[in-house]
């Protein structure tokens, strides 16, 4: 049987990459919307049987610049409430987590590139268990605390709380697992001015890319089946 999968897009090249193919393998139909273009007040949040939030380049706490941050919160609030599947990305996981009354701060440095994960101990039992070792994409300069009553799946040097879970089917996420090397020349595009202020330079994240991207396709894929396992009726 189909189900549906709303996606909550911000920037065209920050899409679901890899996992389009595994959602579409688990029978998913994809609804892309583009958050703060398209208009979400007048969805039913509870519609979808899926909702993925994914990444992009602004602040969860600019909502004075962009007032439809406020209208993704609510839209998710309602979900989260009642623990409909709901995965955050990035930014989408900065959404999740403050919606869940969690904080989202700066870091003291940027932290863009590719590095391997500290799972938890819960992290090691659940879907991120794939990522043991593996170097995922990070792409961030702000970081999210860990919501009350959420349970703590890994972290990093820079980041405390990388990845946040409610049972089976609430999943906040601040890393990238959902891209490889495809396409990855779009983000070195789109984040040009990003990667200048913070001196990164796009030769060495594309090398990176290059070099961890298949290795990072096979585990993020691995990750989605079993998140999608863990809840399908």
């Amino acid at each position: 049987m189909s189900r549906t999968a709303l996606i909550l897009r911000h920037v065209s090249f920050e899409d679901l990459g890899h996992w389009k193919s595994v959602l579409e393998s688990a029978d998913y139909i994809l609804e892309y919307i583009d958050n703060g273009v398209e208009e979400l007040d007048s969805r039913d949040p509870l519609a979808p049987d899926l909702v993925i939030v994914l990444g992009g380049p602004i602040s969860v706490n600019d909502k004075l610049d962009y007032p439809f941050l406020s209208d993704t919160q609510r839209f998710l609030s309602k979900r989260l409430e009642l623990g409909m599947p709901t995965l955050g990305i990035c930014l989408g996981a900065q959404m999740m987590a403050q919606a869940l009354g969690g904080e989202v701060v700066s870091q003291p440095r940027v932290e863009i590139g590719f590095k391997a994960l500290s799972l938890s101990s819960s992290g090691r039992l659940g879907p991120l268990r794939h990522l043991e070792g593996v170097p995922v994409l990070h792409w961030h300069g702000e970081r999210f605390t860990l919501p009350e009553g959420a349970t703590a799946l890994a972290s990093t040097d820079v980041c405390p709380v990388q990845g946040f879970s409610f049972g089976n089917t609430l999943m906040g996420l601040q890393f990238h697992p959902e891209v490889g090397s495809g396409g990855f020349e779009r983000w070195l595009i789109g984040h040009t001015l990003e990667l200048a202020k913070a001196d990164i330079s796009p030769e060495n994240l594309r090398q990176q890319a290059l070099l961890n991207g298949p290795l990072l396709k096979k585990a993020g894929q691995k990750l989605l089946r079993d998140w999608l396992a863990g809840f399908a009726s």
